[in-house]
């Protein structure tokens, strides 16, 4: 009898990780195991959502929530409803969750009520920052996760100095917590689509791009999209960054972002330098990230595929849980500080950077599976 799992995603970078397992699962496990897609509809916009099933490959879900945007405990409430249904509806073996969103938080809760096995892909990061929604999400899903798959050294160790490798939780099964380092889904992603991306995607010549003549800038957090001064600044240090090397700076606008700017009254200098684009597909930016010059983003899946790709990167947040690239000095927290962004782009473009391998051997959802069957 085939083990059977239930994904759940709901917002972008989720659907592009489960591009690698769902890979994996039908073409290497298919007669071991059967993977159903639960979609809860917490990013339901086609071009952030469904045009990236369309371009991957993913198998369409065979359910969607559609729960929509909302205040975070009407939404999370929502998707915890609709996933204990389906849990009691129908046999899962586990329930494979990614990330830190509200949807990961949601699909822990359920399964864990239910004593539905939990595997959680990416445990173990941390910024540290209790304020950030996505901090809280992720400590919770750790907590209830049956097998803790990090992504990294530094995620394992996290793991450890919170007591996991203790190994006192005993679930329903009578199973203890296992913590695997399973390298990054990602880098598996970034491997095998880096070639597609190149044939498919006609993105560079579209702009007018060349390699390392630009530099990708991508801007989404609501820390920073829903504040006025710390919108500004980004912006402003953006476009003075391409004034200053002459050099456009692409940014592809997340909705929310575009939201913001259509209702305000932003001014920015040197705006001619600022080069506004709709929201690119994933192959897009996987080539937007292969050839810039630099990468100033607030997003942290675009920080690693940053350093994938070795391009340095300038990060617009105040943390980061990807420590690794910081250590190496392959990226600069800047925060949206006007100045701090500057330094730190000069810093970078001007001084050798280096790029370890830290992130596994591309083959992450391979072991991942693996030891779900196993364990």
């Amino acid at each position: 009898m085939k083990t059977r799992l239930l994904t759940v995603i709901g917002a972008r970078p989720q659907i592009i990780k489960a591009a690698a397992i769902s890979r994996a699962a039908a073409s290497l496990f298919a007669n071991r195991l059967e993977e159903r897609i639960l979609h809860t509809g917490q990013h339901y916009d086609g071009n952030m959502s469904q045009v990236f099933f369309d371009e991957l490959g993913i198998p369409q879900p065979h359910y969607n929530l559609g729960v929509g945007s909302g205040q975070h405990g009407e939404q999370t409430a929502k998707m915890i409803a609709g996933i204990e249904k389906i849990l009691l509806d129908e046999h899962f073996d586990g329930v494979v969750l990614y990330g830190d969103t509200n949807s990961t938080l949601a699909g822990a809760v359920a399964a864990s009520k239910l004593h539905v096995p939990v595997y959680h892909i990416e445990a173990g990061l941390r910024s540290f920052n209790m304020a950030m929604p996505e901090e809280v999400n992720r400590i919770v899903c750790d907590q209830l996760s049956t097998i803790c798959f990090a992504p990294t050294q530094t995620a394992v160790d996290n793991l450890r100095h919170e007591g996991f490798m203790e190994g006192r939780a005993t679930f329903a099964d009578g199973r203890h917590r296992l913590v695997c380092n399973c390298g990054d889904v990602m880098y598996d992603n970034s491997i095998y689509f880096a070639s597609l991306a190149r044939q498919r995607s006609t993105i560079l010549q579209d702009l007018g791009l060349q390699t390392e003549g630009y530099i990708l800038a991508t801007v989404h957090r609501d820390n920073n999209t829903d504040n006025p001064d710390r919108l500004q600044s980004i912006l402003q240090a953006l476009a003075d960054v391409g004034m200053q090397d002459n050099i456009p700076v692409v940014l592809p606008l997340h909705p929310r972002t575009k939201k913001i700017l259509d209702n305000s009254q932003f001014a920015i200098r040197n705006s001619q330098f600022l080069h506004i684009i709709p929201p690119a597909s994933f192959l897009e930016i996987n080539l937007l990230e292969q050839n810039a010059k630099i990468v100033m983003t607030d997003s942290g899946g675009v920080q690693k595929e940053a350093f994938f790709f070795e391009r340095p990167c300038v990060i617009l947040r105040p943390e980061t849980e990807w420590v690794e690239i910081v250590d190496h000095g392959a990226g600069i927290i800047a925060n949206a500080d006007y100045n701090r962004i500057i330094a730190a782009y000069r810093q970078l473009v001007d001084h050798p950077v280096h790029f370890p391998h830290l992130f596994g051997n591309g083959h992450a959802a391979e072991k991942i599976l693996e030891t779900i069957l196993n364990n």
